[in-house]
């Protein structure tokens, strides 16, 4: 069996691989699992200072499946209450660099955003569809992405659900490089192995210092959106057709 979560050593440095790429890496309840096993193992390993999370090509993650969540309901978003991988991230202790190889999109993006830093392949793709599909953030997303991009442009994205290619997402400042496609993972691990040279209680102290100063805005802005989008009431079966009407509309630049 092929297994959802490829997980690759070099040094220091673990390479976390999202693999489901018929499915463009979208979180099934069996990929939610197994990444939030694998993050929390590389967390919880002192041999491993740096992480960096991508996905199988073509795509990074195309976020919930949607066709699973519309078959499953309410069970489906329930593995999120239990072990979400998209909040894992966000609370890694270990530094962790996302690596956007392709298409990031809904809770996908979401997950992106807790990620310390991104850099970005020329191919990658982004976009906030939740207001398109017909559901509200509750990954974090409204929280994130302003501190990354600003209040205006983060409205913007969420409210419109645009397609961001790679160079306007250096420019608004959501990577912080670009890079030609087939040097992504060579120059994401090259950026973990110089975090991995510093001093892992150094470390620790600048990702506790860096949290310290962003939760002041994120928990209040983390709460508001659990509030809120907790209470929604949720058309599951409409669920998949809505994903693929916005695939459709947006697909010669997923698939890329």
């Amino acid at each position: 069996m092929t297994s959802l979560v490829l997980v690759a050593d070099q040094g220091p440095v673990r390479l976390l691989t999202m693999n489901r790429p018929d499915a463009r890496n979208a979180l099934s309840r069996d990929l939610i699992r197994a990444l939030y096993t694998a993050l929390s193992e590389a967390d919880d390993d002192e041999a491993v200072r740096a992480v960096v999370l991508t996905g199988t090509d073509p795509a990074f993650c195309a976020g919930v499946d949607l066709k699973e969540a519309a078959r499953d309901g309410a069970r489906y978003f329930a593995e999120f209450r239990t072990q979400s991988c998209i909040a894992r991230v966000a609370e890694m202790r270990t530094p962790i660099i996302g690596a956007v190889n392709g298409a990031v999109f809904t809770g996908g993006l979401e997950m992106a955003l807790g990620c310390d830093f991104l850099i970005a392949s020329q191919r990658a793709v982004f976009a906030d569809t939740h207001a398109r599909v017909g559901i509200l953030p509750g990954g974090g997303m409204t929280a994130r992405l302003p501190q990354v991009v600003g209040a205006a442009m983060a409205r913007r994205l969420s409210m419109t659900g645009e397609v961001v290619d790679a160079a306007r997402a250096e420019r608004i400042g959501l990577v912080t490089e670009v890079v030609a496609h087939d040097r992504l993972l060579d120059r994401a691990i090259d950026l973990a192995g110089q975090i991995a040279e510093i001093p892992s209680a150094t470390m620790a102290g600048l990702k506790e210092i860096y949290r310290r100063g962003t939760d002041a805005v994120i928990s209040p802005a983390l709460a508001a959106e659990q509030d809120i989008a907790g209470s929604q009431t949720r058309d599951f079966s409409e669920l998949g057709a809505r994903f693929d009407s916005v695939t459709a509309r947006n697909r010669a630049q997923i698939d890329r």
